[in-house]
């Protein structure tokens, strides 16, 4: 029997942004990790929330790195979020799971020539390596009935599913691609499966 991974929190407050005004908090798991949700509106006991899960990608999100999506895809579900209201939760995930260490050796193998699901393997890991019993817990708490889930990635919802949470429909996260990271994103599309806005 899994055991499950204990979340201790901080106290809600307020973070003012450029997308508006949100009620956030932060955890810490088990393993020291800290994550942190950002709610927009009254969300208890709705149905249909809309919800990023966002993973860490200090190298999209902090350097704004053009070899990837996320921080494209961050700001995109925030702008969503600010008007629609909901939920964005950022887990510690850095590199689909397998570290900011790691990712680095990821990233220096697909220098070599590797695609980043390739990269992954020749590590010694599964192509994403992510969990989402966090995630689920914090859903709970919120005493949200049915997430409307922003991903283009269906492992994540089959992952959420899995934990026991509802999921009632999928929003696309449709952003532009640029010269750097074309191929990465046809890469998640044909190895990640991957559903972009068009398919």
């Amino acid at each position: 029997m899994k055991k499950q991974n204990t979340l201790t929190s901080s106290a809600w407050t307020k973070l003012i942004t450029e997308y508006g005004d949100f009620k956030v908090k932060a955890y810490r798991d088990t393993e020291g990790k800290e994550h942190f949700v950002a709610v927009k509106g009254d969300v208890s006991g709705k149905e249909k929330v809309p919800l990023r899960i966002h993973s860490e990608c200090l190298t999209g999100d902090v350097f704004h790195c053009l070899s990837c999506d996320c921080r494209n895809q961050f700001q995109a579900a925030l702008k969503q979020i600010s008007m629609r209201g909901g939920v964005l939760i950022y887990l510690r995930q850095e590199g689909r799971g397998i570290g900011l260490v790691n990712k680095m050796n990821a990233y220096a193998l697909q220098r070599e020539g590797k695609d980043t699901v390739e990269a992954n393997i020749d590590l010694g890991f599964k192509s994403d390596e992510r969990a989402y019993e966090i995630a689920a817990q914090i859903i709970k708490e919120l005493n949200i009935k049915s997430v409307s889930i922003l991903t283009n990635n269906p492992a994540k919802i089959e992952g959420l599913e899995g934990e026991g949470v509802l999921v009632s429909d999928r929003i696309p996260l449709q952003t532009k691609s640029n010269t750097y990271n074309r191929d990465y994103l046809s890469i998640k599309k044909r190895k990640l499966n991957h559903q972009f806005k068009d398919d």
